[in-house]
């Protein structure tokens, strides 16, 4: 096993720079920090290459286990020093592990599209990565048939997607893709929109989320954009008796999906 004690190895300057979406971009690698994110990861049949270990660090008694299967499916396994591997983690309270793995692109023609009523979630323009993990971890909670990214502000793959989704990431398909691209894949689909919006008549509980639908919510200051709106076969609102006029995005969004999940498990 390969054991690092210097910040300024080679390998620990390449995790640095995965931080940042360039890099990530070219390189075509991002970073999973934490044993539930990798242990999802690993589950989920994700490709690790590189994982970072110091055991000083270590939460529980279950890394070991980890570490020798991914040992066992060829994944380089590096030991650091507390010192160094503070460095990397991008956590308050590392647990001491940390990985490198390639990237999936999935795109819209990798959905599943061969259900009667499928289900999904339309992230347009979501600006801060907590909110978009939040909305992959709600989507995974519902069992949705893919989260679609368009016109993205926050790249999916980083770090604080990943925490913040707690690796749900990697058991959600989820696509990037542009806002045009989707409008017209969703009418070859013929999946309705819905759109949550103060100024609709009725409330979410109130409309019939059992069909084909996609879920669309937008950005955190403005919501979905005109464009998406107009699109909209399905508006509602969700009541706000105090003085805020809406929702945290994650938080409106979670109230949809399981509104639509409570009806589609009473349909069935």
């Amino acid at each position: 096993m390969l054991e690092i004690t210097s910040p300024q190895n080679p390998k620990i300057k390449q995790v640095l720079h995965l931080r940042d979406k360039r890099e990530r971009d070219q390189t075509g690698l991002f970073l999973i920090e934490g044993y539930r994110e990798i242990l999802r990861a690993s589950d989920a049949g994700w490709q690790i290459s590189q994982l970072m270990i110091c055991p000083e660090l270590f939460l529980g008694t279950n890394e070991p286990a980890l570490i020798q299967r991914l040992s066992d499916k060829k994944c380089e396994i590096i030991s650091l020093t507390p010192k160094v591997f503070e460095k990397i983690s991008y956590r308050d309270r590392p647990d001491g592990l940390l990985s490198i793995a390639p990237q999936k692109n999935l795109q819209l023609k990798d959905l599943e599209t061969s259900k009667k009523n499928p289900f999904y979630v339309v992230a347009e323009a979501i600006e801060k990565p907590g909110n978009l993990g939040t909305i992959l971890r709600s989507s995974d909670g519902v069992g949705v048939d893919g989260l679609i990214v368009c016109d993205r502000c926050t790249d999916i793959y980083n770090p604080n997607v990943v925490r913040a989704s707690v690796g749900t990431l990697f058991t959600v398909k989820t696509v990037q893709s542009a806002g045009d691209e989707t409008l017209q894949w969703l009418r070859d689909q013929k999946i309705q929109i819905l759109a949550a919006t103060p100024s609709a008549t009725k409330e979410f509980t109130e409309v019939n989320l059992t069909g084909p639908i996609a879920i669309a919510v937008g950005t955190e200051q403005l919501g979905l954009s005109e464009r998406w709106m107009k699109e909209a076969a399905i508006q509602v609102r969700i009541p706000m008796l105090g003085v805020a006029d809406s929702l945290n995005v994650a938080m409106a969004t979670t109230l949809l999906l399981y509104e639509a999940l409570r009806q589609r498990r009473h349909a069935n």
